[in-house]
């Protein structure tokens, strides 16, 4: 496996994906599948080095470790479905997946799901651009 340093640029998810051995490949190409069901109008973007979902800004994020699948719903994600990410290891916006467990994709098609319904909202509230139009 080629080592992955936060310096390695990537041009989209496929080359990301590439770079892990199989087993690990195929968790990632499952993962990419539930989020791009659960939020077909999401954009597929490499931001901050991982495969990142956009749609009216950030979405969700996930990326792979030696021994775990990181899954970034930012912190809004993690708070709504804490109950259900109690089991897993979780920081403010990220939880762990253990790469020797079953990922629960049900739980990420949900998280998903609702981090949609939050950036529809949310882009349904803000004002129209301010900027003056150049001319």
């Amino acid at each position: 496996m080629e080592k992955i340093t936060p310096k390695t640029q990537f041009r989209n998810i496929d080359e990301y994906i590439s770079t892990f051995p199989e087993n690990i490949q195929a968790i990632l190409y499952k993962l990419r599948k539930i989020i791009r069901e659960s939020a077909p109008e999401a954009e597929e973007a490499i931001s901050y080095g991982m495969p990142t979902f956009k749609l009216n800004g950030n979405l969700v994020h996930f990326a792979a470790y030696k021994n775990h699948i990181g899954f970034y719903p930012t912190p809004s994600g993690i708070i709504a479905f804490k109950g259900e990410l109690s089991s897993y290891k979780q920081a403010k916006g990220s939880v762990q997946f253990p790469i020797d467990e079953p990922i629960p994709f049900d739980i990420v098609k949900q998280i998903v799901e609702f981090r949609v319904k939050e950036n529809k909202a949310k882009t349904g509230n803000k004002k129209t651009s301010t900027k003056p139009k150049s001319t």
